[in-house]
Formats: C-alpha cells, structure tokens, sequence
C-alpha cells in the first residue's frame, strides 16, 4: 500500500494488536502519517481499502503537521507509549512521526 501512496510517511499499529492484548471482537488500529490529506477527516479513508485484512479496521490519518502538534495531548502519550510503527519512509525524517 505504502508503494502506491507516495504521500504516506508513516503506517502505526496502536491498540490491543501493539500491546499483544487482542482477543476476538479486537479491530486493528492504524495510524498513518501523510504529507497531505482532505482537510475534512470524514474523507480521509477514502482510497485505503483494509477490506482484505482479517479483522475490522479503525484507520486514523495524521498530516506530519497535525501529529506533531498532536503531542502534549492523553491521547498521543499513548499513542507515544503503544505504537508499532510497520513502515517508515524515511527513517531519518523530522516530520514529527519521529518522536515516537
């Protein structure tokens, strides 16, 4: 997926799949970091398709702006604290996605 979508930084796994805690009923968590997005998050999923994973989906997408002002809230110390990041564009990158 990453190959086909030049603008992804970052793919994340968050939540009780990252922790090893899943168990039946569990939907996977993702995170994806992305250089530019539709500016109304409702449109943001559209284009990823999560259909042929085994088990439902929840798919949050970050721009690398709006991560990094994402860090003083609960919910990204947690993400801080959680988050198996599975892909990487550049590791070196200073996008934000880096603190974590």
């Amino acid at each position: 997926m990453a190959i086909s979508k030049p603008e992804i930084l970052r793919i994340g796994d968050f939540g009780s799949y990252a922790r090893g805690g899943a168990g039946a009923g569990s939907d996977l968590d993702i995170i994806s970091i992305v250089t530019s997005a539709a500016p109304r998050t409702e449109y943001r999923r559209r284009g990823w398709d999560t259909t042929s994973l085994p088990v439902p989906v929840d798919l949050l997408v970050y721009t690398a702006d709006e991560f990094a002002r994402l860090h003083s809230s609960r919910f990204s110390n947690g993400l801080a604290h959680e988050t198996v990041w599975i892909y990487v564009r550049d590791r070196a990158d200073t996008t934000g996605a880096a603190r974590l």
